[in-house]
């Protein structure tokens, strides 16, 4: 935890209310986001209890599972959900506009000027909390590989022809989530946390209706007594009044309410009658534990609507869009699903791109919000100050290109030493690099500005600071760019699935034989 936010905490406790970490939102929201609230039954991990799903917050759509342990009745909720989802995560696809890029020409293997088709929107998932988020990865990994009736005519368990499909978009959507500052899939506790700060624990934070609590009491009410209220307050028949968001289910209402509604629906059945009666009373019970929850998302999203966007928001969703757009051409070009477990070079590209998306965001976050800028100041990783002086130079001839020295004015404490590259913002997302040179004296930082200027003899207009201009330096690139390019999986070493002769024929090469069994095998 970072000394402001440690200091925002200590700041609500005094308060009782949350204090802002963020000046602006730092993650993009969707106009018509579809939100989902599961439920999964205790003691077996994954079985779907309920849901409640929808893009409209008055007209949720509620799917139950009347006996998750009924193989038919969990087959058609995943059915049921794979006919509301689906429709929504498709629905964006044929609405595409030209992006400029660059590909590579296979003939010439030179870099070569394209337009791309890129979605012009993506859909947006949101869930309750991050417990959310990984039941959706885990229902995609559970669901893709499902056979179809289609696929296979003996499979004795076939899954509805939308199944698989559903499996591989929520699979997608759950490593989706795993990149730094992605809001294809986003859970409400991570988007609040990232803006508030409270007065309680992290794990305390995951309670999404003690984490609205402290953001925004009741009137009359503080944070600490909302967020007890919350947590632990019950009603006269013993259940919670805010129960959990899912997707775990509160044992109280697990063994009080729900294990009998569930017994009668088995008798029923056992018995041969009509288990409607009990099964809407099923229905009845989980709607109740969902609906606090859904309309806690909804209120969460209202609160993050009321922060402008930060600057950097919309470059990031445009990653999104790509990321989208690339896996609707996997889908339509016939694909297989993605694998149980990528090899090397894939793990290797996918670790890589989260490091470099999380350089991207925190930079992108600074240059947006003065606050997380001050927390990188308070670290050594930027200063702002005053210039003092601004002098003219050039670099040696043969061609002197301006070199204007710069003195900034600062009381912040950087971690610089001479030759070290620092930047600056200029307008229309521009970025400006200077080179410290030294401080003649505590306060003062010496600068030497070696581009941003333009391209003529005489630096533009406004690019290089003069006296009196307030600047903000950071020790942190912009654009950070990723490392070096990983080799083809055809060129992977021996020491990460190779060797290069096992793919010579475009098949892996067979397992070589075991060593013979000698007498030094035995004891």
């Amino acid at each position: 935890m970072s000394v402001m936010s440690t200091l925002a905490r200590a700041q609500a406790v005094a308060a009782g209310r949350a204090q802002p970490l963020a000046t602006v939102r730092h993650r993009w929201l969707s106009q018509r986001p579809m939100v989902l609230v599961p439920l999964t039954t205790a003691g077996e991990v994954g079985a779907p209890l309920g849901a409640l799903v929808g893009t409209d917050r008055d007209a949720p759509r509620l799917l139950v599972v009347p006996q998750p342990r009924d193989r038919d009745l969990r087959a058609a909720f995943l059915a049921e959900l794979a006919g509301v989802v689906l429709p929504y995560l498709t629905s964006y696809e044929d609405e595409v506009a030209g992006e400029p890029g660059r590909e590579t020409d296979p003939q010439t293997g030179k870099k070569v000027a394209v337009e791309r088709e890129l979605c012009v929107d993506a859909p947006q998932l949101v869930v309750p909390n991050p417990a959310g988020a990984e039941y959706v990865r885990l229902l995609g990994r559970a669901t893709r590989f499902r056979r179809t009736a289609e696929e296979d005519p003996a499979e004795p368990y076939p899954a509805p022809s939308q199944v698989p499909l559903l499996g591989r978009w929520f699979t997608h959507y759950g490593e989706r989530a795993r990149t730094p500052g992605s809001a294809l899939l986003v859970s409400a506790t991570e988007l609040l946390t990232r803006h508030w700060a409270t007065g309680q624990s992290n794990l305390e934070d995951q309670h999404l209706g003690a984490l609205l609590a402290w953001i925004d009491p009741p009137p009359g009410s503080t944070g600490p007594v909302a967020a007890a209220r919350a947590q632990t307050g019950r009603g006269p028949d013993g259940l919670l009044l805010s129960p959990p968001a899912g997707p775990a289910t509160d044992p109280v209402f697990d063994n009080r309410v729900l294990a009998p509604a569930m017994s009668a629906y088995d008798a029923a059945r056992t018995a041969g009658h009509d288990p409607s009666a009990a099964a809407g009373r099923v229905r009845a019970l989980l709607e109740s534990q969902l609906r606090p929850a859904w309309d806690d998302v909804w209120r969460a999203l209202d609160l993050l609507r009321a922060l402008p966007a930060g600057g950097h928001v919309e470059d990031r969703w445009k990653r999104d869009r790509w990321s989208y757009t690339g896996h609707r051409d996997r889908v339509r070009a016939g694909e297989p699903p993605q694998p149980r477990r990528d090899d090397a070079v894939a793990a290797a590209q996918k670790l890589a791109g989260r490091e470099t998306a999380q350089a991207r965001l925190e930079a992108g976050e600074a240059l947006d919000d003065p606050l997380v800028m001050a927390e990188r100041r308070l670290v050594g990783e930027a200063f702002a100050g005053p210039v003092t002086e601004s002098v003219l130079e050039y670099s040696p001839p043969p061609r002197p290109r301006p070199r204007p020295l710069v003195t900034v004015a600062t009381d912040d404490r950087p971690h610089l030493e001479e030759g070290v590259r620092v930047y600056r913002a200029l307008p229309e997302g521009r970025c400006q690099e200077a080179e410290f040179l030294g401080s003649p004296r505590p306060g003062l930082l010496c600068l030497r500005v070696l581009n941003g200027m333009g391209r003529g003899k005489e630096p533009d207009p406004g690019t290089v600071p003069q006296p009196g201009d307030a600047t903000c330096w950071t020790l942190f690139e912009h654009a950070p760019r990723g490392g070096a390019e990983l080799p083809d999986a055809e060129a992977t070493p021996w020491t990460h699935g190779g060797p290069p002769t096992a793919f010579s024929s475009g098949v892996p090469a067979a397992a070589d034989p075991a060593d013979d069994v000698t007498v030094e095998d035995y004891l």
